[in-house]
């Protein structure tokens, strides 16, 4: 494996060398074709765009071409010289002339005046054309030149071929010696992290030695990968245990009551005459109570399955939260079971609407009283309370543990006094495999807490549960 690697890298390197080579003489040719076609590069931009715009300076009087002054001042600051021909190429006027130069030029002449400095090795003449008038501009400058450059082709491709073959013979040593050189160093790393990965695949979550250089960083991450899918592997397995018992405490919760719907059934089947009406009832009574109960565990099932794969359409209208929940808490404190508990409600807003199915989310705030009132003592104290979260507002209003973006509006809390949960239980308190242990009630399905998390989710809310043993336990509700 390790020497694949290296042989690729190299095979990486090669090509990268001999891709390079070629651009670099595709680029080296088009520079010399433009070099050749345009003259890049030999000319004074400034000289050329004044020689080609000075007919702006120029105008024509009695048939003949003036300058104006501010064309003369230019000239002087160029350290330039004007002479305007005719058609015939008979000099008509001229500015700042040498006396040396020529009155009268044939085509041949012109052109090389422009292509060569024919009149001193200082000056470089410009041509231009202003009215019917052409001019030749001759700038004394040692800094300005003009070449030209003549070349074969067929030598030039020649050349071309031959250096290309030196290019990719010498980079390809290069690239070679190099990938010898560093081969090794850059592709065991690669090696071991390959086999970590392996490691990974095969489920052996250990930690690999972390080299120096530049995979340094990927050990690191590939370390803190096999911690967390250690971490993750283990947390399967106790989810799966978790399952496995609750599966199995379901299966008994099952088995109880149609055993004893069994067994009243067969009692009532077999002494149908002898029982009396009182008895009848009783019976009656106890196998609807147990049939209810597994419709109940049934429908739990059915609705946190829901939940979870969004398979539920929630019925969302506007609901004012404030007054919904006082609503709930008359209608508890109304009930004959805990009219005599203390249940406190406390409003700090006055409205707060929001879009929710209330059957769901009544029975989700429910969930969290009533387990309140019944895994504690009677004289446990529950208070409900509700709050704007605005982004002045305190932050001490919110649970630390849980976001205060933008878009939560209303924070309901429901806090007691109670017995509190063990710390080691908290993390699981909202699991569908969890039931809990610091409770000596048997009523229920144990689905209740997971449903109401999945329920306020479901509203796109978040939920936050805090608890101290003998202090008390507080869930915190965003909207």
């Amino acid at each position: 494996m390790k020497w694949k690697l290296t042989r690729r890298f190299l095979g990486s390197v090669v090509t990268i060398v001999v891709i390079v080579g070629i651009v670099n003489t595709i680029l080296l040719f088009g520079l010399l074709s433009f070099r050749s076609m345009y003259s890049f590069g030999t000319e004074d931009v400034s000289a050329e765009n004044f020689s080609r715009t000075f007919s702006q300076y120029v105008v024509i009087q009695n048939d003949k071409p003036v300058v104006n002054k501010e064309g003369l001042e230019q000239l002087q600051d160029m350290k330039a010289w004007v002479q305007f021909l005719n058609s015939k190429g008979e000099q008509v006027a001229a500015y700042y002339t040498p006396e040396t130069l020529l009155n009268e030029y044939s085509p041949i002449e012109i052109v090389q005046m422009y292509k060569y400095k024919e009149v001193d090795g200082e000056t470089t003449v410009f041509v231009g054309e202003a009215y019917d008038f052409s001019y030749l501009i001759g700038v004394k400058d040692r800094g300005i030149s003009r070449y030209v450059l003549t070349y074969d082709y067929l030598k030039v491709f020649k050349y071309i071929n031959i250096l290309l073959l030196l290019f990719l013979i010498v980079d390809i040593i290069i690239a070679l010696v190099i990938g010898l050189l560093f081969g090794k160093r850059l592709t065991t790393p690669l090696n071991t992290l390959i086999e970590g990965i392996q490691q990974l695949r095969e489920r052996r979550f250990k930690k690999m030695p972390i080299p120096k250089g530049v995979y340094e960083e990927v050990f690191h991450n590939m370390n803190e990968l096999s911690v967390k899918l250690d971490q993750y592997e283990k947390e399967r397995d106790q989810l799966d245990q978790m399952r496995e018992e609750w599966i199995s405490n379901v299966s008994h919760d099952m088995k109880t009551p149609l055993a004893s719907i069994h067994g009243y059934t067969e009692l009532m089947k077999d002494n149908v005459t002898d029982l009396t009406p009182q008895e009848v009832h009783e019976y009656t009574s106890i196998i609807n109570r147990q049939s209810m109960f597994m419709k109940d565990l049934l429908d739990d099932l059915n609705l946190t399955m829901r939940l979870r794969n969004q398979q539920l359409p929630l019925q969302f209208e506007d609901v004012n939260i404030v007054g919904f929940i006082r609503e709930m808490t008359i209608e508890l404190l109304n009930d004959s079971q805990f009219g005599y508990r203390q249940v406190e409600f406390e409003a700090n807003v006055d409205k707060a609407v929001h879009k929710v199915d209330k059957k769901l989310l009544k029975r989700a705030i429910f969930n969290f009283i009533y387990n309140a009132l019944v895994h504690n003592d009677e004289k446990v104290v529950v208070k409900i309370q509700i709050n704007n979260i605005y982004p002045q507002c305190g932050q001490e209003q919110i649970s630390s543990n849980i976001s205060t973006a933008s878009e939560f509006h209303t924070q309901i809390t429901i806090a007691d006094n109670g017995r509190g949960i063990p710390s080691k239980d908290l993390k699981q308190v909202f699991e569908r495999y969890y039931r809990g242990t610091n409770t000596t009630s048997k009523h229920g399905t144990g689905l209740g807490m997971a449903i109401a998390r999945d329920i306020i989710l479901a509203h796109n809310g978040k939920i936050d549960l805090t608890s101290v043993e003998n202090k008390g336990t507080a869930i915190t509700i965003l909207l």
